[in-house]
């Protein structure tokens, strides 16, 4: 099973937000040693931007922890998935971010693709599972 996380699921995991952090991480568990979670280095850059410019060494550090974590499954962004976030984005409108997580995470192989943001069900519906937080 493999599941990519949108930033800001993943954002929600890694500073423990009370609400959406908890049901994350329930469902996390819930699918146990079987789950990858899948990311992008544009993940990585929306999740470290608010740290680095806050200069939150700490917070920094946690999602640093994360990206390096073994059982973290990376994507490259390579010109096969800009194409496809093109389509994506001329197809549904779509945010340029958001089509590139939608395609990463559909070219990639993935079962789910975890968000928060409703707009993305659509596009991803016939490709994927949305799992919305």
């Amino acid at each position: 099973m493999r599941a990519y996380l949108d930033s800001c699921v993943l954002i929600h995991l890694v500073e423990q937000s009370p609400r959406q952090g908890a049901m994350i991480k329930a469902a996390l568990k819930r699918h146990g040693a079987r789950m990858q979670i899948c990311w992008t280095a544009l993940t990585r850059l929306e999740c470290r931007t608010r740290p680095l410019r806050e200069n939150n060494r700490i917070l920094l550090a946690r999602f640093d922890a994360f990206f390096t974590q073994a059982d973290a499954v990376f994507f490259d962004l390579a010109t096969n998935i800009y194409e496809f976030a093109t389509e994506l984005r001329a197809r549904h409108r779509l945010k340029t971010p958001d089509a590139l997580h939608l395609a990463a995470a559909i070219e990639g192989g993935c079962d789910e693709f975890w968000t928060n943001d409703t707009r993305l069900d659509a596009a991803a519906s016939a490709h994927l599972r949305t799992v919305i937080f």
